[in-house]
Protein backbone atom coordinates (compact mmCIF):
# COMPACT_ATOMS: atom_id res chain seq x y z
CA UNK A 1 0.00 0.00 0.00
CA UNK A 2 1.62 3.54 -1.10
CA UNK A 3 0.66 6.18 1.53
CA UNK A 4 1.74 9.70 1.74
CA UNK A 5 1.50 11.14 5.21
CA UNK A 6 0.89 15.19 6.10
CA UNK A 7 2.34 15.71 10.14
CA UNK A 8 3.91 18.81 11.03
CA UNK A 9 5.45 17.09 14.01
CA UNK A 10 8.64 15.55 12.95
CA UNK A 11 8.99 12.97 15.46
CA UNK A 12 4.83 11.62 15.07
CA UNK A 13 5.77 12.36 11.73
CA UNK A 14 8.90 9.53 11.55
CA UNK A 15 6.71 7.85 14.05
CA UNK A 16 4.03 7.26 11.99
CA UNK A 17 6.41 6.13 8.73
CA UNK A 18 8.33 3.80 11.00
CA UNK A 19 4.78 2.10 11.92
CA UNK A 20 3.41 1.79 8.42
CA UNK A 21 7.20 0.62 6.93
CA UNK A 22 7.57 -1.62 9.57
CA UNK A 23 3.97 -3.25 8.56
CA UNK A 24 4.99 -3.67 4.90
CA UNK A 25 3.68 -0.64 3.55
CA UNK A 26 5.43 1.53 0.95
CA UNK A 27 5.26 5.48 2.09
CA UNK A 28 5.88 7.57 -0.88
CA UNK A 29 6.22 11.14 0.99
CA UNK A 30 6.21 12.20 4.29
CA UNK A 31 5.02 16.44 4.25
CA UNK A 32 4.54 19.22 7.17
CA UNK A 33 1.95 21.02 5.71
CA UNK A 34 -1.47 21.15 3.60
CA UNK A 35 -0.11 22.50 0.62
CA UNK A 36 2.99 20.19 0.40
CA UNK A 37 0.39 17.02 0.49
CA UNK A 38 -1.31 18.70 -2.28
CA UNK A 39 1.83 18.38 -4.09
CA UNK A 40 2.79 14.64 -3.18
CA UNK A 41 -0.65 13.55 -3.65
CA UNK A 42 -0.50 14.89 -7.43
CA UNK A 43 2.86 13.34 -7.87
CA UNK A 44 2.96 9.92 -6.49
CA UNK A 45 -1.04 8.96 -6.57
CA UNK A 46 -1.15 6.83 -3.14
CA UNK A 47 -3.37 4.39 -2.49
CA UNK A 48 -4.30 6.35 0.97
CA UNK A 49 -3.38 9.67 2.76
CA UNK A 50 -2.74 9.96 6.34
CA UNK A 51 -3.05 13.76 7.26
CA UNK A 52 -2.90 15.80 10.76
CA UNK A 53 -5.98 17.98 11.47
CA UNK A 54 -3.77 21.26 12.26
CA UNK A 55 -1.04 21.82 10.39
CA UNK A 56 0.91 25.31 9.63
CA UNK A 57 0.69 28.29 8.63
CA UNK A 58 -2.48 28.80 11.43
CA UNK A 59 -2.40 25.18 12.68
CA UNK A 60 -6.60 25.70 12.88
CA UNK A 61 -8.13 23.32 9.89
CA UNK A 62 -5.55 23.45 7.50
CA UNK A 63 -4.96 19.46 7.29
CA UNK A 64 -9.34 19.24 6.86
CA UNK A 65 -9.28 21.80 4.16
CA UNK A 66 -6.41 19.56 2.36
CA UNK A 67 -7.91 16.42 2.82
CA UNK A 68 -11.00 17.65 1.03
CA UNK A 69 -9.09 19.41 -1.64
CA UNK A 70 -7.02 16.34 -1.76
CA UNK A 71 -10.35 14.36 -2.54
CA UNK A 72 -12.24 16.90 -4.88
CA UNK A 73 -8.65 16.79 -6.91
CA UNK A 74 -8.84 12.90 -6.90
CA UNK A 75 -11.98 11.59 -6.57
CA UNK A 76 -12.05 8.89 -4.01
CA UNK A 77 -9.08 9.49 -2.53
CA UNK A 78 -8.69 7.47 0.93
CA UNK A 79 -8.12 9.69 3.62
CA UNK A 80 -7.12 8.79 7.41
CA UNK A 81 -7.37 12.27 9.24
CA UNK A 82 -5.66 12.38 12.94
CA UNK A 83 -6.34 14.99 15.77
CA UNK A 84 -5.13 15.43 18.95
CA UNK A 85 -8.46 15.39 20.53
CA UNK A 86 -11.83 14.94 19.29
CA UNK A 87 -13.32 18.20 17.39
CA UNK A 88 -16.65 17.16 15.94
CA UNK A 89 -17.28 19.86 13.59
CA UNK A 90 -14.40 18.85 11.54
CA UNK A 91 -15.02 15.22 11.74
CA UNK A 92 -18.85 16.58 10.14
CA UNK A 93 -16.75 18.55 7.59
CA UNK A 94 -14.54 16.25 6.27
CA UNK A 95 -17.51 13.41 5.91
CA UNK A 96 -20.48 15.99 4.72
CA UNK A 97 -19.34 15.37 1.25
CA UNK A 98 -19.49 11.30 1.43
CA UNK A 99 -17.83 8.75 4.32
CA UNK A 100 -16.51 6.19 1.75
CA UNK A 101 -12.57 5.53 2.47
CA UNK A 102 -12.45 8.14 5.21
CA UNK A 103 -11.31 7.91 8.89
CA UNK A 104 -10.85 10.30 11.82
CA UNK A 105 -8.48 9.07 14.61
CA UNK A 106 -7.29 10.82 17.39
CA UNK A 107 -3.37 10.39 17.20
CA UNK A 108 -3.18 8.37 20.84
CA UNK A 109 -4.36 5.27 18.45
CA UNK A 110 -1.21 5.76 16.35
CA UNK A 111 0.67 4.61 19.22
CA UNK A 112 -2.03 1.15 19.17
CA UNK A 113 -0.60 0.01 16.26
CA UNK A 114 -2.83 -2.94 15.54
CA UNK A 115 -5.57 -1.06 15.95
CA UNK A 116 -4.14 2.34 13.62
CA UNK A 117 -2.91 0.04 11.10
CA UNK A 118 -6.34 -1.49 10.61
CA UNK A 119 -8.23 1.51 10.33
CA UNK A 120 -5.90 2.66 7.69
CA UNK A 121 -6.58 -0.72 5.55
CA UNK A 122 -10.21 -0.41 6.26
CA UNK A 123 -10.26 3.32 5.19
CA UNK A 124 -7.63 2.31 2.55
CA UNK A 125 -10.57 -0.43 0.97
CA UNK A 126 -13.29 2.04 0.88
CA UNK A 127 -14.46 1.23 4.55
CA UNK A 128 -15.15 4.29 7.21
CA UNK A 129 -13.56 4.66 10.23
CA UNK A 130 -14.52 6.55 13.45
CA UNK A 131 -12.45 7.33 16.34
CA UNK A 132 -14.60 5.23 19.53
CA UNK A 133 -13.69 8.72 21.30
CA UNK A 134 -15.76 10.94 18.99
CA UNK A 135 -18.95 8.69 19.02
CA UNK A 136 -18.57 8.23 22.56
CA UNK A 137 -18.68 11.81 23.08
CA UNK A 138 -21.81 12.12 20.77
CA UNK A 139 -23.97 9.21 22.10
CA UNK A 140 -23.61 10.86 25.63
CA UNK A 141 -25.48 13.96 24.04
CA UNK A 142 -28.96 14.45 24.97
CA UNK A 143 -31.16 13.60 22.02
CA UNK A 144 -34.50 12.73 21.46
CA UNK A 145 -33.63 9.84 18.89
CA UNK A 146 -30.35 8.71 21.40
CA UNK A 147 -32.72 8.33 24.36
CA UNK A 148 -34.13 5.90 22.15
CA UNK A 149 -31.24 3.68 22.40
CA UNK A 150 -30.39 1.05 25.59
CA UNK A 151 -26.87 1.24 26.83
CA UNK A 152 -26.01 -1.83 24.33
CA UNK A 153 -27.41 -0.32 21.23
CA UNK A 154 -24.79 2.53 22.34
CA UNK A 155 -22.06 0.38 22.43
CA UNK A 156 -22.79 -1.26 19.10
CA UNK A 157 -23.24 1.97 17.15
CA UNK A 158 -19.43 3.12 18.97
CA UNK A 159 -18.35 0.06 17.84
CA UNK A 160 -19.71 0.28 14.00
CA UNK A 161 -18.29 3.78 13.74
CA UNK A 162 -14.77 2.11 14.35
CA UNK A 163 -15.67 0.44 11.02
CA UNK A 164 -16.25 -2.95 12.82
CA UNK A 165 -18.71 -5.69 11.09
CA UNK A 166 -20.65 -7.94 12.79
CA UNK A 167 -18.63 -10.68 13.86
CA UNK A 168 -15.98 -8.37 15.28
CA UNK A 169 -18.71 -6.31 17.05
CA UNK A 170 -19.94 -9.59 18.43
CA UNK A 171 -16.62 -10.84 19.46
CA UNK A 172 -16.00 -7.66 20.89
CA UNK A 173 -19.53 -7.67 23.17
CA UNK A 174 -19.15 -11.55 23.81
CA UNK A 175 -22.32 -12.11 22.29
CA UNK A 176 -23.51 -14.35 18.99
CA UNK A 177 -24.10 -12.34 15.75
CA UNK A 178 -27.59 -13.04 15.42
CA UNK A 179 -27.45 -10.52 18.79
CA UNK A 180 -25.58 -8.01 16.90
CA UNK A 181 -27.70 -8.34 14.11
CA UNK A 182 -30.86 -7.62 16.10
CA UNK A 183 -29.09 -4.82 17.77
CA UNK A 184 -28.46 -3.15 14.75
CA UNK A 185 -31.93 -3.53 13.67
CA UNK A 186 -33.38 -1.92 16.70
CA UNK A 187 -30.93 1.07 15.93
CA UNK A 188 -31.77 1.16 12.41
CA UNK A 189 -35.27 1.86 13.41
CA UNK A 190 -35.29 3.97 16.49
CA UNK A 191 -33.10 6.37 14.26
CA UNK A 192 -35.44 6.14 11.83
CA UNK A 193 -33.58 4.61 9.09
CA UNK A 194 -35.52 2.97 6.53
CA UNK A 195 -33.85 0.58 3.95
CA UNK A 196 -32.15 2.52 1.09
CA UNK A 197 -30.48 1.76 -1.95
CA UNK A 198 -28.54 4.49 -2.06
CA UNK A 199 -26.43 4.86 1.75
CA UNK A 200 -24.88 2.35 3.73
CA UNK A 201 -27.35 3.10 7.07
CA UNK A 202 -24.45 2.06 8.78
CA UNK A 203 -22.94 5.07 8.40
CA UNK A 204 -25.57 7.21 8.32
CA UNK A 205 -26.61 6.21 11.82
CA UNK A 206 -23.01 7.23 12.97
CA UNK A 207 -22.98 10.78 10.66
CA UNK A 208 -26.29 11.65 12.65
CA UNK A 209 -24.80 11.81 15.80
CA UNK A 210 -22.25 13.86 13.88
CA UNK A 211 -24.02 16.32 12.28
CA UNK A 212 -25.52 16.83 16.51
CA UNK A 213 -22.42 17.01 17.28
CA UNK A 214 -21.30 20.18 15.31
CA UNK A 215 -25.02 22.31 16.03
Amino acid sequence: MRIVIAEDDPLLREGISAVLLAEGHDVVAAVGDGELLLAAVEQHEPDVAVVDVRMPPTHTDEGVRAAVEARRRRPGLPVLVLSAYVEQAFATELLTHGSAGLGYLLKERVGRVEMFVQALEHVARGGTAIDPEVVGQLVARPDARLSRLTAREREVLALMAEGRGNTSIAQALVVTEGAVHKHIRSIFAKLDLPPSDDADRRVTAVLHYLDQGSR
